[in-house]
């Protein structure tokens, strides 16, 4: 088994790449250090076919592919960021929209976390809706899988 430092070192040696062919016309390719060592290795029946395992080989007409260890790729230009949300910003556009939905929401009043809890359950008709709860009730809702948003309350609404 070779060692990662030998794996290393051969990945950053410079190779050449050979087209090959064996007497039986199976065609491959071959790495080496040089022409040399491809003769060399090639004389002494180390380069068999992996096809057929045949030992007599010979180069094909080619044009000679020097392979080197890939050369870190430059980084790559930093795509401009977009500016960072300003949640204030969002939260405004979240409680206007759902504003404009209001008159959409059947206000339940002060039943509101009885009528959500019987909506979750099926024991009521699945509907938008909109009242007063408690923190102790808005935090049960959730406890028990009921989604609800707290909601402050319309300007009109403070005095």
């Amino acid at each position: 088994m070779l060692s990662l430092e030998c794996i290393e070192s051969f990945l950053e040696t410079a190779v050449i790449v050979l087209n090959l062919e064996c007497a039986q016309a199976h065609q491959f390719e071959g790495w080496f250090a040089s022409s040399e060592a491809f003769e060399q290795q090639c004389a002494q029946g180390m380069v068999p076919c992996p096809v057929c395992g045949e030992q007599k080989v010979h180069r094909r007409p080619s044009a000679p592919h020097v392979a080197r260890a890939a050369a870190p790729s430059p980084a790559p230009e930093a795509l401009p960021q977009p500016a960072a949300p300003n949640p204030v910003a969002i939260l405004s556009k979240m409680i206007e929209a759902l504003r404009k939905d209001m008159p959409n929401m059947e206000d339940v009043g002060e039943h509101f976390a009885d009528e959500a809890r019987k909506i979750h359950y099926g024991d009521a008709e699945e509907r938008p809706i909109r009242g007063q709860a408690s923190v102790g009730e808005a935090v049960d809702l959730l406890e028990e899988g009921i989604s609800v948003l707290p909601l402050p309350p319309a300007k009109e609404n403070l005095h």
